[in-house]
């Protein structure tokens, strides 16, 4: 009797419907005893859900409430948009609110448009490796744009909502950073004869320190060690985006020795009445601390570039500037390791390995020296 019904028929005491569902078949039982009457009552159903899976408004739990089927379960999952929302909100006090921001801008620019309005079960491992070959950002963002859509289904997974994690077959992106382009000494001097004070002794200070530039508007009187020797500054804080951050790693809160052409931009600006808490680096046209990185970017860093004919380079490289000088004048690689904030010094030999200078492995530490034996003088 099933034979005159498509997608019919008895599975044991039960009736069993078959149903095709985004390219896979579904098969849902109806607990009725497969009598011609049950046979009629399951197509007339049958008919129905098809026509809901044309219009893309199937629910399984709206026909088959009771079917074991992981349709039914998966058909109950929230939509991508509902589910980010919830771990934005749930996420919001254990986050720092730059990654807050962050995630939220990969949440509001690209996860919601692509996906928001799918749900959790309908997303596929080839959905969203299409998404990703279309998208035109680096390898880089792409991996932090996809931070949060890996732990709503890792969520959704764990908590058997889904029978599997689309997310799982899909690989980190590798990325390679660009190599460091630093600044030779005779670039140095061009940029800082075109800084006005304040500007100079701040990337005078950047080139001679290492020290990224979060860590330098956050460098307050009260770091500097004047009266130990030798002088040093203790890093134990950045400000990214206003926000005031520990050092990511225990190796980050570090104390940088200062070179004599580091100490002498700080003498340049230090005034007797300086209180402890007082940022060290002030913008001059405001005459307050620098409020984020893109302000020095844009108000110090590029124009004095241009004014010295040089090609833009980020202000980054004032970092590589320093580890490369220091290395190829005979730094060992571990002190450099610790001036820089590393745990050991595998990055260094990786990332400036052609400065390190082997054939002089019994070089003494006089880096102030040997820059004033090669004319490198402090201003």
């Amino acid at each position: 009797m099933a034979k005159q019904h498509t997608g019919i028929r008895a599975r044991g005491s039960s009736v069993q419907v078959d149903l095709p569902i985004n390219g896979r078949r579904a098969r849902f039982s109806i607990p009725i005893p497969p009598t011609p009457q049950s046979f009629e009552y399951a197509s007339n159903i049958r008919s129905a859900a098809l026509l809901d899976i044309a219009k893309g408004t199937f629910k399984a739990t709206k026909y088959f409430p009771d079917s074991r089927s992981s349709f039914v379960r998966n058909s109950n999952t929230p939509t991508v948009k509902d589910a980010l929302q919830t771990f934005l909100r749930d996420s919001e006090r254990a986050l720092s609110p730059s990654t807050f921001r962050d995630y939220k801008s990969a949440i509001d620019f690209h996860l919601v448009p692509a996906f928001g309005e799918k749900q959790l079960a309908d997303i596929s491992t080839t959905d969203v490796r299409n998404w990703i070959a279309e998208l035109k950002v680096s390898s880089k963002r792409i991996n932090n744009v996809l931070i949060p859509l890996r732990k709503i289904f890792a969520e959704a997974y764990y908590s058997e909502q889904l029978d599997s994690n689309p997310l799982d077959r899909i690989k980190h992106l590798p990325h390679r950073s660009k190599a460091p382009d630093p600044f030779t000494l005779d670039e140095v001097d061009r940029i800082l004869k075109q800084c006005p004070p304040l500007v100079r002794e701040l990337f005078q200070f950047a080139f001679w320190t290492g020290l990224r530039t979060s860590e330098l508007i956050a460098l307050e009187w009260g770091d500097v060690s004047f009266e130990c020797k030798p002088e040093s500054v203790h890093v134990t804080r950045a400000e990214v985006r206003g926000e005031l951050k520990s050092p990511k790693t225990y190796s980050g809160k570090r104390a940088v020795q200062l070179l004599p052409i580091a100490l002498a931009a700080l003498n340049s600006i230090a005034k007797p009445n300086t209180k402890p808490c007082s940022r060290v680096f002030i913008n001059p046209k405001t005459n307050a601390p620098w409020k984020s990185d893109g302000q020095i970017r844009k108000t110090a860093w590029t124009p004095a570039l241009k004014a010295a004919g040089i090609e833009y380079r980020r202000p980054y490289q004032t970092r590589h500037t320093y580890a490369s000088q220091v290395l190829s004048l005979g730094a060992p690689p571990m002190w450099v390791a610790q001036q820089m904030g590393h745990r050991d010094w595998g990055m260094i030999r990786r990332v400036y390995g052609r400065w390190i200078d082997d054939s002089r492995p019994d070089i003494a530490l006089n880096i102030g020296s040997k820059l004033a034996q090669i004319g490198h003088m402090v201003p």
